[in-house]
């Protein structure tokens, strides 16, 4: 009976002690990953924060990376169009305040149906290469550029002096967040795009 405890612990240890072996000799976690890639975005910091908590998702995977990111920025739309509908309700606002909003939205539905298309696609990529990967890759890239459109329409329509300082204040803030998290998205839905067509690029191969 103890014979067999043993083996069996030995069992469950041998592939965590595997699991580290392999991180010391590539140097590299998960966590690792993550702050190498967030490199490459405009604004690494909100990038790490945000994406470290799905570090065993990610792995070392660029496309999971990029799923990851889109999510984030989907839920933390979600999370912002209703914090401005809610504002919208409660607050009286100016008829110019209140069209400002009403606009703002409808940009934040158009960013999250284009977010989730864009993850939609990406599903369909999978590890594909050629012309195939090419054209996916371009939809999901068109769409979330697409959002960060929107989100910055919105931001416009806080531009002016005429907006009550508070209101402007609230949602701007939680505007500029969403924006940040889909321009990371966008930089890190490149950098998949762009990588993986070097892997498979027949000069490399």
């Amino acid at each position: 009976m103890a014979a067999r405890v043993v083996r069996h612990g030995v069992i469950l240890v041998l592939p965590l002690l595997l699991a580290s072996f392999v991180t010391q000799a590539g140097g590299t976690t998960p966590q690792d990953f993550i702050k190498s890639s967030c490199r490459a975005t405009r604004y690494p910091a909100v990038c790490v924060e945000c994406l470290m908590s799905y570090a065993g998702v990610i792995g070392q995977s660029k496309r999971q990376l990029a799923l990851a990111a889109l999510s984030v920025s989907i839920s933390r739309t979600r999370s912002c169009s209703s914090f401005v509908k809610k504002m919208a309700k409660e607050m009286k606002m100016k008829p110019r305040e209140l069209g400002a909003v009403q606009d703002c939205i409808e940009n934040m539905g158009d960013s999250i149906d284009r977010l989730s298309q864009s993850v939609r696609e990406m599903g369909r990529v999978g590890e594909g290469v050629g012309e195939e990967f090419e054209w996916h890759m371009s939809n999901v890239q068109t769409w979330v550029s697409a959002a960060l459109t929107d989100d910055n329409t919105c931001l416009d329509g806080f531009g002016g002096r005429a907006m009550n300082g508070n209101v402007k204040a609230a949602i701007r803030g939680r505007v500029l967040h969403v924006a940040q998290l889909t321009s990371n998205a966008l930089a890190l839905v490149n950098r998949f795009a762009s990588t993986h067509s070097l892997q498979t690029s027949p000069i490399l191969n």
